[in-house]
């Protein structure tokens, strides 16, 4: 079976590039670094597949917008009848500074909409996840308006470089495990170009 790694966000151009669409943004970044453009439909998602270091990997952008997420999981993991440790959820999170990574075994869905219909689906929290760092919104704006929002210049240069930070850190937990895998990425970006502030 293969380790199934799940981009959170919405679908659309218009959501391109915005805040609440890193997940994906993750995902596109594995499936270059993987050489894979065979997007196919299924799952209620856009899947594709790959193999890597003798592993077989499956990428999955879920197309029911972001607070219906769980549907999609669900369906892959009945379908192939998957293990919830054998999940990689990938998503955006304001409670850690802009380009910050943390990869995690378990834990609840600290707010996030995605995360909250991924368990109410799966009925556990007890799945490997990959939080992105993208900071709080400035005072006096709605955390929905924000997360709809296109990253500013200054973000994007930091957030582009955690995408692909957190690419490789995907493919680590595929080679090394997760355990080691986070004792290698959690945490802020090298050099600390994101700023400072713990999550």
């Amino acid at each position: 079976m293969p380790h199934v790694m799940i981009g959170l966000g919405n679908p659309g151009p218009e959501y391109e590039g915005t805040r609440h669409n890193v997940g994906f943004a993750v995902v596109d970044a594995l499936a270059r670094r993987l050489r894979t453009a065979d997007w196919r439909r299924g799952f209620a998602s856009l899947w594709t597949e790959a193999h890597w270091r003798g592993e077989r990997l499956a990428l999955l952008k879920p197309q029911t917008y972001m607070n219906a997420s769980g549907e999609a999981v669900e369906q892959v993991v009945r379908a192939w009848r998957l293990s919830p440790s054998q999940l990689l959820v990938i998503y955006d999170d304001m409670d850690l500074p802009p380009g910050h990574l943390r990869l995690r075994p378990r834990g609840s869905s600290g707010g996030h909409r995605g995360m909250e219909s991924i368990i109410a689906h799966l009925g556990t929290q007890d799945f490997p996840r990959l939080r992105i760092g993208i900071g709080r919104p400035p005072a006096g704006v709605d955390p929905a308006d924000y997360v709809l929002a296109p990253f500013t210049a200054a973000e994007k240069a930091v957030i582009d470089r955690a995408v692909e930070r957190a690419a490789e850190a995907v493919l680590a937990v595929v080679a090394t495990g997760l355990t080691l895998a986070m004792s290698r990425y959690n945490g802020p970006p090298p050099g600390g170009e994101a700023g400072e502030g713990q999550g």
